[in-house]
């Protein structure tokens, strides 16, 4: 998974300085259960600061200013344990690459995709999902002893823009033919099940037996998922 957020969506005032002028950049290791706790409690707040802090180790230090009835504030400090990751690993973390894809297609509404494949999930462990560059995608379910597809139409295809400029698609591609991917139904459902919000576009990238990539892009945040084909 990966996420993006603009800090100008998030932070009035912001200063950052990276480990090195031309390394503009700090890349932490954190448990995120840690950070969801803490910021449970400022879900009221009148102020939220965030640092990042030495404090016998290091550490991303959470001030939340809550509403008080008297003058005086009142401050609650979460300090989240980090681990700090040193640059010569810092290309192990970077946006994952995309092989070229060969359909790209936008996703029918979350919550109709997300109650499909529940019902899917009691009669096999893998889900084929299968798009073309008509707009139409399908989601089978192949075992011994049944078959279930179910079909959506009139999805649309994203266009997309080479580096140089120019509207790309995959070339010289039947627009009936299928590009498929079978994928654990499991993690789909845990993609599904986590979307709280319905994203203003959400679409798929196949590469034929490979690789599923999701992009969900919201208002403030835009998020990429990739799932692995099963052989």
């Amino acid at each position: 998974m990966w996420c993006e957020l603009n800090q100008g969506n998030f932070f009035d005032e912001f200063q950052m300085e990276g480990v090195a002028a031309e390394y503009n950049e700090i890349y932490l290791e954190l448990t995120p259960e840690n950070l969801s706790r803490a910021l449970k409690t400022a879900q009221n707040a009148k102020t939220v600061k965030i640092k990042l802090t030495n404090k016998h180790c290091p550490c991303l230090t959470l001030a939340v200013e809550l509403p008080s009835l008297s003058s005086s504030s009142r401050i609650v400090t979460h300090d989240i344990p980090v681990g700090v990751i040193p640059r010569r690993l810092w290309n192990d973390f970077r946006e994952p690459r995309v092989p070229d894809f060969d359909v790209s297609i936008y996703l029918p509404v979350l919550k109709t995709m997300k109650s499909v494949v529940e019902r899917m999930k009691n009669l096999s462990n893998c889900i084929v999902l299968e798009a073309n560059l008509n707009g139409e995608m399908n989601l089978k379910i192949e075992t011994d002893l049944v078959s279930v597809t179910t079909h959506f139409k009139g999805l649309g295809n994203p266009p997309w823009v080479s580096e140089d400029g120019s509207q790309s698609s995959p070339q010289d591609r039947d627009p009936e033919s299928m590009a498929e991917a079978r994928i654990d139904i499991r993690k789909l459902l845990q993609l599904l099940a986590g979307q709280q919000v319905n994203p203003t576009k959400a679409l798929c990238n196949i590469v034929s037996k490979r690789i599923v990539h999701f992009i969900l892009l919201h208002e403030e945040v835009s998020l990429q998922y990739f799932i692995p084909a099963l052989a």
